[in-house]
């Protein structure tokens, strides 16, 4: 299925699961393979050369390769016969070398590796993206005042930008986590039929460091076949990166209720438009994101179900892996990238924002003015007093300021003037500024640490 693509995927991600990807990140093995054994004088320089120009993944046969596969049991045995036979009809000692003291296994692993460095980097790459411009918005709008809720219900006032800021902090976290995790994951999987590397005798480390070198991946201080902790760390970390993608995707869709008309995605090119609705503006981009991040967990859990493994070579738990971790880093990348475009194209109502501050006729204040009155005559009372004016403006459909005004017992201890000041929403911001100030320092150190460390990397 591939219409859907488009609309649930990142293209720059998704190219580095295609079938093709799949099959050229094991042929990059076998190619990197054949020339550390050459380098390690195992096999002849003329056979790895011999190899090496056979590693294209468009010589092959890849309906073969799909029918084999099936009695296989995995995709790398058939590959290898095929890249035997291809090698054979130019040098027929070379063929002998192919995937010499490999296992399937390392092919299938470590081109999985090979496949996941580049969706990694565009990860990065988009949530750096992100940041840059939530720490813009979060700037932009410190002093937005706009309704806080909870339970879906009106809370008391807080800041637009306090809540892009909170967006923020969590995807740093995120970016961090990424960093961090293709120092475990982007590792070397060479072990050989069951991790001892023994078809290549004393010479087996030395193969795997330069086999390592190669590929510009990390050596392992052992082969890991049957201990999956670093693909389980790859889904995990996926799993909580949308959980927060989803998050962001619900706060804006349902500020975009008609109702609420606070935030409104793009409608640029039509987007979210109805088939029948002329007025409509649907929340397009909130959609596919919350379907992505929907379908994550269930699959992250398929893959810490898949760590138990048998011995030295799991029977059933690695083959689970094959569609799901793709899947995974698809849909978790694909969430990102359509996060990135709504926040990119994503239109702010302040307006809106400061009409439904009004929504409940100054109820959003009353903790305010209960607070203020408890340090005249004590918690319980003022409580108390509080609860029957904000009963009586509600019932009355009057503004809880006027009611206050026209209550003498409130008057005694709150001035006329101190009333009114009390329902100023930027009284409700508090420590909001300073703690934006530190979620922006941190994401600009984050997002300039990344930059540094890929940089370095490519070099």
């Amino acid at each position: 299925m591939a219409l859907l693509d488009s609309l649930f995927r990142s293209p720059a991600i998704a190219a580095s699961f295609t079938d093709a990807a799949r099959i050229q990140g094991m042929l990059d093995f076998e190619a990197a393979l054949a020339r550390a054994e050459a380098a390690s004088g195992i096999i002849p320089a003329a056979a790895a050369a011999a190899i090496l120009a056979k590693c294209r993944e468009e010589l092959i046969d890849f309906a073969a390769l799909q029918k084999s596969a099936a009695n296989a049991g995995n995709l790398a045995i058939p590959l290898v016969h095929q890249l035997t036979a291809l090698v054979a009809k130019e040098d027929t000692e070379a063929a002998g070398f192919v995937h010499w003291g490999a296992t399937s296994q390392d092919a299938v692993d470590t081109g999985f590796v090979l496949q996941l460095r580049p969706a990694l980097v565009a990860m990065q790459h988009d949530l750096r993206q992100l940041c840059e411009r939530l720490a813009i918005l979060a700037n932009e709008h410190r002093a937005t005042a706009m309704v806080g809720r909870t339970w879906l219900q009106h809370a008391v006032p807080t800041t637009f930008g306090a809540k892009v800021a909170g967006w923020l902090d969590a995807l740093v976290r995120h970016l961090r986590r990424i960093e961090d995790l293709q120092e475990r994951a982007l590792v070397l999987q060479f072990g050989g039929a069951v991790g001892t590397l023994a078809a290549l005798g004393e010479r087996g480390e030395n193969v795997a460091a330069a086999l390592a070198k190669e590929l510009a991946l990390t050596l392992p201080d052992i082969p890991w076949h049957s201990h999956r902790d670093r693909f389980a760390e790859v889904a995990s970390c996926m799993g909580l990166l949308a959980g927060t993608l989803g998050k962001i995707a619900r706060d804006i869709s349902l500020h975009m209720q008609t109702e609420i008309d606070e935030l409104r995605e793009t409608a640029a090119g039509g987007r979210g438009g109805s088939s029948s609705m002329p007025h409509k503006r649907n929340p397009v981009s909130c959609a596919v994101i919350l379907a992505n991040t929907t379908r994550v967990p269930g699959l992250v859990s398929a893959i810490l179900a898949a760590m138990v493994q048998e011995d030295e070579r799991g029977l059933g738990g690695w083959q689970a892996e094959w569609e799901t971790l793709p899947e995974i880093v698809g849909l978790a990348g694909g969430a990102l990238h359509h996060v990135r475009a709504a926040i990119a194209g994503l239109e702010i109502n302040t307006a809106r924002m400061r009409e439904n501050l009004e929504a409940t006729r100054g109820l959003i204040y009353a903790e305010a003015v209960t607070i203020r009155l408890a340090e005249r005559v004590g918690k319980q009372e003022a409580r108390q007093a509080i609860e029957a004016a904000c009963r009586q403006a509600a019932k009355e459909g009057e503004h809880l300021r006027d009611v206050l005004l026209a209550t003498p017992a409130i008057l005694k201890h709150l001035p006329e003037d101190t009333v009114h000041e009390l329902f100023d929403a930027s009284r409700y911001f508090g420590s909001s500024s300073g703690m934006i100030d530190k979620v922006l320092a941190t994401a600009r150190s984050a997002v300039a640490t990344g930059v540094s460390t890929q940089k370095r990397k490519s070099e």
